[in-house]
C-alpha cells in the first residue's frame, strides 16, 4: 500500500516510486505555512475542550474497545431466543433515560452512559444469530462486513463519485465483475450499481424500462402520448414493485397481474393472453417484473419462458431477485434462475442471502448504456462536463442516490478475504435446512406444509384433524403470536390463499433438526392450549345462554 500511495505520474494516476508520502506531507507543509495567519476574532479561536474531546482519537479507542467487547459477548451468544418485544412506552421512558439533560455546553463523555445505549441496542433487537430466529430475510452479518462497516462510518466517503470514494468506486466495479461471472452477460456491456435496498432498485430499473419505451417522458411528461404506461407483475409480486408503479404515476389500473401456480411462480401459458387482453384495453405494456425467490413462498418465476413472453411482446424484462439471486453462487441451487442472462435487468439484495449489513442493493444491467436512462439530469456541482478517466467511475448518473453510504466496501472485502465459496457454503446450508424442515413437518400429522421449498423459506400450518375451515385462519395469527410473546423463537405468517400460514425464513446456518424439533413442539403445544382455550369458551358461551 506504502508503494501504491508513493506519488503519481504526469496524468495524476497514482505511480509508485516517484516521490514518498513523507514527501507529499512535506510540501503541503510548505504550501500551508505560505498562507497569512488568520486574523484575531471569532472565528479564530481555538476549538472548545468539549468540542475537542469529542472527536479526540484516544477516546473513540477507548469506546470501540468497550463497545467490540460487547459485541463480542453479544455475538457468542448461542441460546435459543426470540424477540423480546417491549411496550413502547416502556422503550420510550428507558430511551429517554439515556439522554443528557445537558443542553447548554458540551456534555462529559459518560462511558456508563453509551455501554447502557449499546445494551438497550442489542437487547430490544431482532437476535439474528441465535437459532431461534427464523422470521425474516435478513441475517446476521459476516462478522467481518460489520468492522468494514465501522470502517465507512469513520471515514465517510460518500461512494457515488469517484472523487469522493475512490476505492468504493474500484470496489463497486470489481464486485460488478465477480458477481456477473454468475449471471452471464456481456462483460464490455453490462453495468451494475449500489443503491439502498430493492425497493429503490426496483423502481429504479422501472425508470430505465420506461425511459427505453417511452424517451420523452422525462423531458414532456405524458401529455399527449396514446395510451397508458403500463406492467406487468406477478400476483405474488413484492409490494415495492407495486408501489415503484404508482411512484411512477401508473395507476393500479394499469398494473396487469400474472397469474401464479399452486407454487406461487408466474404461468408462461397464461401470461400471454394477459398481456394480449391487457393491450386491447389500450394498455401500452413497457415491463415484465419476474421474481427470482418471492416474499411469501420463495418462489423462482420460470425466467427463461417469460423471457421469451417478453420478446414476443417487446417488454423489457425485470427480475426482482432481492431474495434469490445469490443462489446464483450455488452449484446446487443454481438452476433456479436459469434464463436469467436474457432478463433486462436484476435487483440483488446483498443484506439478505449475502449476508451483509443493511442495505446493500446491487442493481444490474445486461445493458449499461440503459442504465444512464433512468435519469437525464445535468447539474454543474456534480456532473463533470468533460468526462475523464475518473468520472468513468461515478455511479450518481445511474442510481437515485447523489450521497450513498459506501455499502459495497463490507461486501468486496469479505469477498476479497475469503472467497466466493463462503456464501456458497452458506446458502447450500440454509436451503438444506429449509429441506429438513419441510420432511419434519409434512411428517407430522397435525401439519400441513403449504409448498415444497425452492430455497430457504418454508410455509405450512398447524392443522390438526377436525379443525374447522374457518377457525384455521385465527389459530395461525394466535400462534404467530404467542411464539413471538414467547420469547424462544421468531416466526413470521403470510397470508396464502386468503388464508394465513405460518413462515419460516432459515438464515442461520446454526439452526439444526433439533432447533426445528423445538420448534414443531412448541407450535403444537399453543395450538393445543388455544384450541382447548376456545373450546371452554364455547362451553362457557352455550351454558351461560341456556341459564
Amino acid at each position: 500500500m506504502s508503494e501504491l500511495l508513493s506519488g503519481r505520474d504526469h496524468m495524476g494516476v497514482l505511480n509508485a516510486g516517484s516521490f514518498g508520502v513523507s514527501s507529499v506531507t512535506n510540501s503541503l507543509s510548505d504550501v500551508h505555512s505560505s498562507f497569512p495567519e488568520p486574523t484575531t476574532g471569532e472565528g479564530s479561536r481555538s476549538p472548545t475542550p468539549g468540542l475537542t474531546a469529542a472527536f479526540d482519537p484516544g477516546r473513540f479507542h477507548d469506546g470501540a474497545v468497550d463497545i467490540v467487547s460487547r459485541l463480542t459477548t453479544y455475538l457468542g451468544d448461542r441460546s435459543v431466543r426470540g424477540l423480546d418485544l417491549l411496550d413502547p412506552a416502556v422503550l420510550l421512558k428507558a430511551a429517554r433515560g439515556l439522554m443528557t439533560p445537558e443542553r447548554q455546553r458540551i456534555a462529559d463523555f459518560d462511558a456508563d452512559r453509551v455501554n447502557q445505549i449499546v445494551d438497550l441496542y442489542t437487547g430490544t433487537g431482532i437476535p439474528v444469530y441465535s437459532p431461534g430466529y427464523m422470521g425474516r430475510q435478513f441475517s446476521g452479518v459476516v462478522p467481518l462486513a460489520s468492522l468494514i462497516d465501522l470502517v465507512g462510518s469513520v471515514v465517510n466517503q460518500p461512494s457515488s463519485f469517484y472523487e469522493a470514494g475512490q476505492l468504493p468506486s474500484v470496489a463497486e466495479r470489481l464486485m460488478a465483475e465477480e458477481l456477473n461471472r454468475f449471471i452471464g452477460w456481456n462483460r464490455d456491456r453490462f453495468a451494475m450499481v449500489t443503491t439502498s435496498g430493492g425497493s429503490l432498485a426496483n423502481l429504479t430499473a422501472l425508470l430505465a424500462a420506461r425511459d427505453r419505451a417511452f424517451p420523452q417522458i422525462w423531458t414532456r411528461g405524458t401529455g399527449g402520448m396514446s395510451g397508458l404506461p403500463a406492467i406487468a407483475v406477478s400476483e405474488e409480486a413484492h409490494y415495492s414493485v407495486t408501489r415503484a408503479a404508482g411512484v411512477l404515476g401508473i395507476g393500479e389500473r394499469q398494473i396487469v397481474r400474472l397469474p401464479v401456480d399452486r407454487a406461487g411462480r408466474i404461468r408462461p401459458d397464461l401470461a400471454g393472453p394477459v398481456l394480449d387482453e391487457a393491450h386491447r384495453r389500450g394498455l401500452r405494456l413497457f415491463c415484465l417484473v419476474a421474481s427470482a425467490g418471492t416474499t411469501s413462498m420463495g418462489a423462482f418465476d420460470p425466467l427463461e419462458e417469460l423471457a421469451a413472453v417478453a420478446r414476443r411482446h417487446g417488454l423489457w424484462l425485470h427480475v426482482d431477485g432481492a431474495h434469490g439471486a445469490s443462489l446464483l453462487l450455488s452449484d446446487r441451487h443454481r438452476d433456479r434462475l436459469r434464463g436469467i442472462e436474457q432478463a433486462d435487468s436484476l435487483t440483488w439484495d446483498a443484506h439478505k442471502m449475502l449476508f451483509m449489513p443493511a442495505p446493500c442493493t446491487l442493481l444490474f444491467y445486461r445493458d449499461g448504456a440503459a442504465a444512464r436512462g433512468a435519469f437525464r439530469q445535468r447539474a454543474s456541482y456534480v456532473f463533470d462536463e468533460e468526462p475523464d478517466i475518473y468520472s468513468a467511475y461515478d455511479s450518481a448518473d445511474k442510481n437515485f442516490e447523489c450521497t450513498k453510504r459506501p455499502m459495497i466496501m463490507p461486501l468486496w472485502t469479505v469477498w476479497s478475504v475469503y472467497g466466493p465459496a463462503l456464501f456458497a457454503q452458506k446458502i447450500d446450508r440454509l436451503c438444506a435446512v429449509t429441506r429438513q424442515a419441510y420432511r419434519m413437518i409434512d411428517a407430522e400429522p397435525d401439519f400441513a406444509v403449504v409448498h415444497e421449498p425452492e430455497s430457504n423459506i418454508l410455509c405450512f400450518r398447524y392443522r390438526p384433524d377436525g379443525l374447522e375451515p374457518a377457525t384455521v385462519h385465527r389459530l395461525q395469527l394466535e400462534i404467530r403470536n404467542r411464539i413471538r410473546d414467547g420469547g424462544r423463537f421468531f416466526i413470521s405468517k403470510v397470508d396464502i390463499d386468503g388464508v394465513a400460514a405460518l413462515r419460516v425464513v432459515v438464515m442461520n446456518h446454526l439452526i439444526d433438526a433439533d432447533h426445528l424439533a423445538m420448534l414443531i413442539a412448541e407450535i403444537r403445544d399453543i395450538g393445543q392450549r388455544v384450541l382447548r382455550a376456545s373450546a371452554a369458551a364455547r362451553h362457557d358461551q352455550r351454558n351461560g345462554s341456556y341459564s
